[in-house]
């Protein structure tokens, strides 16, 4: 039988059979950027605003420290960008297509759920003042005592659309994913102590810290709405991960759920050149667990554990 070697399925040999297979999934995606517009569109809720509430939300209304633009950069485009150079040494299809869908489905749902809350609850921002009386001459109802803006719409619509904070809520979604995807890709759980991985995967964990505190340094939100943004993104970011991949300190954490499903199907054994294995983060004993399961069938957590005890006692033999 023909032998599974990496680079050989690529987007122009399997990109449009793997994509065909999801054909659902991108759909889906296409409705919740539908859903997501409408969400953007609609009016928000007004909470009621009277004169003693004023206080702390009288706070200047100043520019974004990270614009609204940048939001998709940072967010979608940055991570890309590093699924995309693995593909350029890997050229597995199976990986590029299942790590764009989980990232887009990340910050979608992230994005759907963030902007139904805001229109939801309307929580004023805090310079909610300014954009209600941009006069400086605030206007109350005579019965009801909630305020009567008098700025421009926009403005004032923007300004109940406080909790959760989206720019937080988008960062952790993208970032969160890329720290999950770096950690299997680098191997950050193999319990060999080196700390500096661990520094590599947290590193866009804080950049989107980062982007969370320059929200509430800006006065657009409170430290409630940054806070329940960021994990927000952060939890729906580690549920499509693991919808995709396995969990980062599995045997097999380097590769996509789908990979796997391909090789026991085709019922193929993989052997790669030992030249190969470190640059491309694949180790002989993972191969042996695949190429065992296609043989017999069996269990593959079973075989997981079984090359797992053997490396760790053929390096247990060799510090002898």
């Amino acid at each position: 039988m023909p032998e599974i070697q990496l680079g050989a399925h690529t987007l122009r040999s399997h990109g449009v059979q793997v994509a065909r297979i999801h054909m659902h999934d991108w759909l889906i995606l296409f409705l919740l950027v539908g859903i997501d517009i409408v969400l953007n569109v609609i009016e928000p809720f007004h909470r009621y605003v009277g004169k003693d509430m004023m206080e702390d939300l009288m706070y200047p209304l100043k520019e974004n420290t990270v614009p609204f633009w940048a939001v998709p950069i940072i967010a979608i485009l940055l991570p890309f960008c590093v699924i995309l150079i693995y593909y350029f040494f890997r050229k597995d299809v199976y990986d590029f297509h299942q790590a764009t869908l989980g990232l887009l489905f990340s910050v979608l749902i992230t994005s759907v759920i963030t902007d139904a809350i805001k229109d939801g609850v309307g929580r004023p921002r805090p310079d909610f003042y300014w954009r209600c009386f941009p006069d400086n001459i605030p206007k109350f109802h005579n019965i009801t005592g909630d305020v009567a803006c008098t700025g421009f719409k926009s403005v004032i619509k923007e300004g109940h659309k406080s909790f959760p904070s989206g720019h937080t809520s988008w960062s952790f979604a993208g970032l969160s994913f890329l720290a999950w995807y770096l950690s299997g890709k680098i191997r950050c759980f193999d319990r060999r102590g080196h700390v500096a991985k661990l520094c590599i995967v947290f590193l866009p964990i804080l950049f989107a810290a980062m982007v969370g505190v320059s929200r509430v340094d800006d006065y657009w939100h409170h430290w409630q709405d940054v806070f329940t943004g960021g994990l927000i993104g952060l939890v729906m970011a580690s549920f499509c991960y693991l919808q995709f991949f396995p969990a980062p300190y599995d045997v097999d954490g380097w590769g996509p759920h789908s990979y796997f499903h391909m090789l026991e199907e085709s019922r193929n054994g993989v052997q790669l050149p030992s030249t190969n294995n470190d640059a491309l983060g694949v180790h002989p004993t993972e191969l042996e667990s695949v190429h065992v399961e296609s043989q017999h069938g069996s269990d593959r957590s079973y075989y997981r554990r079984d090359s797992r005890l053997n490396r760790d006692e053929r390096e247990s033999g060799i510090s002898q």
